[in-house]
Parts: C-alpha cells; structure tokens; sequence
C-alpha cells in the first residue's frame, strides 16, 4: 500500500469511527507504526485530523467544507465513472464552463480527449486540459482561492455576463431535493449562479455522499438542474426524492 492508499484509508477510518490508535491504523494499513505516525503527522498538516496520545481523532466537521487535497484522496473510481458519463453527454465541438472541485477536475481529464472549448472554474482542472490537442481552454478572472484554486470575485463573475454556453458541469457540496444544490464558500456560489444563468444546461456531478446533504450557501432550486449524475443507488431515497421533484438523474 503506498502513501496515498495509506492517507485514503486512514481518512476513511477516521471519518467512520471519528478516533483510531496508531496501532489499529498499522494493522488496517498493513504497515509500521512508525510509517503510521509519520503519515498522521503529514494529514495533520493538511487539517484532516488531530494527533492524540496513542493515536489520532478526525478534525473534520460535517458543516465545513474538507481540503481539497483531502477530498481528492477518496473516491477516485467513483469520480472517474462519473467523469466519464458527463463526457459521454458531451458534443465535439460544445462549449463547456466546468466547475471546481475534485469531481470536476476528474472530469476535465475525461475531457482532454474531445473537441472542445472549455472555461474552467478552477486552476486544479486546467492541468489535465493545457496542451491536448483538441481543446481551447479560456480562463476567467478574478482572484484565486488558495488550496481549491478556484476563481472568485467580480472578475469571475462578469466573466459569464457576455459568454453563453452549451454546458455547465456544476459540482456542489451538496445537493437537496427540497433545497437545491448548495455549497460552503460564498465567494464560489456567486461564480456558480453566473455560469447557470450563462449555460444552456445544467448538468450536477455528485458522489453519493453529497445527496441529501446541505451547505450553507444555495447555488440553485432543483428545478434549475437539467440533470443530476450521481454513483448512488436507483433505489436511494435522495435519489427517488429528486426525481419525485421532477429532477432528471441518471446512476452510474
């Protein structure tokens, strides 16, 4: 198990049971308690918990949004099929505003193979995106927020005020079927409403994890969305929840 499996399980242990000794974390990991200490000592420093005697407890809140380095451990199969069914929606040639997030950056290296022109959200999502032959990339204004890299402020915003868009791949921290789609920083929702009211269709890439889930700012009603694309269940009730507010969704 390398570094970031490690980190990965170690997050996901922590986010179960909230606390877990060094002892219990080497034998889940296969590793050292040593090589688990040092790992604790580096997610420490990325905020994702806080060392204790013997062990470790999660430093993370429901309410507040993880270090996007953080989310970008968990998950990655998921947000790879996701990714590419956004993809699959997609016509060569269309023009795309893809949001921030670890979703989305998962979705701009499913996009690096298409024909598109692409304005991304985000300094994170423009690195699979530089350089592939069939993509015009075209960056907003606006300052950069640190470690999520994403563009705010009134340069962003007027970004969309003269554009229009084929598509706009939203990804939010969570997503309601009474509420809408919400996110934690405000800076980010006011980006968002832009580029909704920019785009054509609204497509929502979300994990499982953030159905039903509700954060502080409202990006939009669920009526705004032309289609959720989610890795949950048929079944789940967030799921059938959305489609009974009339929300397309599509499982992967």
């Amino acid at each position: 198990m390398n570094v970031r499996e490690r980190h990965r399980l170690i997050v996901a242990i922590l986010a179960e049971r909230n606390r877990a000794t060094v002892a219990e974390l080497a034998k889940a990991a296969g590793t050292s308690e040593m090589t688990v200490r040092r790992d604790l000592e580096q997610l420490e420093a990325q905020g994702a918990l806080r060392r204790v005697h013997g062990g470790a407890v999660s430093a993370l809140l429901s309410g507040v949004e993880q270090p996007f380095a953080l989310r970008a451990l968990v998950g990655a199969d998921a947000k790879a099929r996701l990714a590419a069914a956004v993809t699959d929606l997609l016509e060569d040639g269309e023009t795309v505003a893809l949001d921030t997030g670890t979703t989305a950056v998962a979705v701009a290296t499913a996009m690096a193979a298409r024909r598109l022109t692409v304005t991304p959200l985000s300094l994170h999502a423009v690195h699979p995106l530089e350089g592939a032959d069939g993509i015009r990339l075209l960056l907003p204004g606006g300052q950069v927020r640190p470690g999520e890299l994403s563009f705010h402020g009134d340069l962003a915003v007027r970004t969309f005020a003269d554009l229009r868009y084929d598509t706009f791949v939203l990804s939010t921290c969570g997503i309601d079927a009474s509420v809408g789609a919400t996110a934690h920083d405000l800076d980010d929702v006011h980006v968002k409403r832009a580029a909704i009211r920019a785009a054509q269709r609204t497509v929502l890439v979300a994990t499982a994890e953030k159905l039903g889930r509700v954060a502080f700012g409202r990006v939009c009603l669920p009526q705004d969305l032309s289609l959720v694309i989610t890795d949950a269940r048929s079944d789940n009730q967030n799921v059938q929840d959305l489609r009974a507010a009339g929300v397309a969704v599509t499982t992967v």
